[in-house]
């Protein structure tokens, strides 16, 4: 099973959260207000194999999660679309603006798997 951690910014993060649930992962939301910056810490207590990041710019948590880890990330995302590229580009660490969508976390998931092959 993968396990993908979610950091919002404003702490929110559930609704991916189910989506990712639905496709078969492990979600490990980030409580708490600025969670976004913990993205990179969490990711490495739960030896995640995705982290989505969620802010204004969508760049703060993937950016800190790549420099201070080494995660390959891709941020300022506003689209599913992209974050399924991004995903085939082989990035781990995907940074959003605020999209918490159920859809988001259910294809990022399941792109993840087929590009593993399981």
């Amino acid at each position: 099973m993968i396990t993908v951690v979610i950091a919002d910014r404003l702490g929110k993060g559930q609704n991916v959260a189910k989506g990712v649930e639905a496709a078969g992962g492990k979600a490990v939301v980030v409580p708490g207000m600025g969670a976004d910056m913990r993205l990179g810490d969490v990711m490495q207590q739960e030896k995640a194999d995705l982290g989505i990041s969620f802010c204004g710019s969508g760049g703060a948590g993937a950016l800190t999660a790549a420099t201070k880890y080494g995660y390959p990330e891709r941020h300022g995302m506003r689209s599913v679309e992209e974050g399924i590229t991004a995903i085939n580009d082989g990035k781990t660490v995907l940074g959003f603006g605020f999209m918490d969508q159920e859809e988001l976390g259910k294809r990022i998931v399941e792109t993840y798997l087929k590009k593993i092959g399981s």
